[in-house]
């Protein structure tokens, strides 16, 4: 059945060892473990956390915690933006993800999460042609390591830097449409996250009916729209300035039908929260606090 967990990036802080065992002993079955460069200059919140170093040769402690704390790593996570505009940093994100695509097969991980990315700087069209040349040497790297890659929906359209665009194509249907057309491979996928669909006004259900065969990871974030903050700003305005992002339970998702519809096509990977709630930031206790409620709230759709 479905495997709870947790992103490792809420605990930035903690070693593996200690995420692994915080999972273990809060009833969490796996968690999306993060492998930012350890020299990453990122500095986006949620950004730059590395809990597995893809660039260590002694990767095998990783396969010993899974085993002594019962949690398997459910993903490997990396999320910069490998179509950037600048090349040497595009290169440099696009060489990463391989690394940790070859780590994942090494450690006999599944699946690598992360997003497609986006030249701000080119329309639609063009963006979807530097994709199409930027992404085959990747997924190439996939097919020859036999390991999965989740894409996540997110926008990436919450700071001034990344706005009007974003930095990440893989938003909707039509996009997903032409990646896999592209690039039919089905280790090519989505790790879809329901909060997106959300703020951007679409259905966050149909896309389980209709990529039933492309669901590689999920994650589990809520966001709270606000009409009124909307309705003075305007759509063209930041997202931030009118959603926040929330704990399973605390927005605008409808749960009920997400999960039966995950019933419905027989999903059976991984279920990973990703919290992003302000609301349980303020300390180390109410990060943790953050995880186990949400987790309370999502038990109740678990068999």
């Amino acid at each position: 059945m479905y495997s709870l967990g947790f992103v490792s990036a809420i605990l930035p802080n903690y070693s593996l060892e200690q995420v692994l065992k915080f999972a273990s002993e809060n009833q969490f079955e796996c968690v999306e473990i993060m492998c930012w460069p350890g020299n990453s200059a990122d500095k986006r919140r949620y950004a730059g956390v590395c809990h597995i170093d893809v660039d260590d040769p002694a990767l095998g402690h990783a396969v010993e915690l899974q085993e002594k704390y019962g949690v398997r790593i459910s993903g490997l996570g990396y999320y910069p933006n490998p179509l950037d505009p600048d090349k040497e940093k595009s290169e440099f994100y696009i060489e990463h993800i391989k690394k940790i695509i070859r780590a994942a097969n090494k450690l006999n991980i599944p699946v690598v999460n992360t997003f497609i990315g986006r030249n701000p700087h080119l329309n639609m069209p063009d963006n979807l042609a530097l994709f199409e040349k930027l992404w085959k040497p990747i997924l190439d790297v996939a097919e020859q390591e036999q390991v999965k890659i989740g894409i996540e929906n997110c926008p990436m359209l919450y700071t001034l830097d990344e706005w009007p665009g974003g930095k990440n194509l893989a938003v909707s249907p039509a996009v997903w449409d032409h990646m896999f057309k592209v690039f039919p491979t089905p280790l090519f996928g989505l790790n879809y996250d329901p909060s997106h669909p959300v703020l951007q006004r679409m259905d966050e259900i149909k896309p389980l009916y209709q990529y039933k065969d492309r669901l590689h990871h999920i994650h589990l974030k809520d966001i709270k729209f606000d009409q009124e903050k909307l309705d003075r700003v305007g759509m063209f305005a930041l997202p931030s300035e009118y959603h926040s992002p929330k704990l399973p339970g605390f927005g605008d998702v409808r749960w009920n039908a997400f999960f039966s519809a995950l019933g419905d096509i027989r999903y059976r990977g991984p279920l990973v929260i990703e919290v992003e709630d302000r609301a349980y930031e303020g300390s180390p206790e109410d990060v943790e606090a953050g995880i186990r409620t949400a987790r309370n709230y999502i038990k109740q759709f678990l068999p």
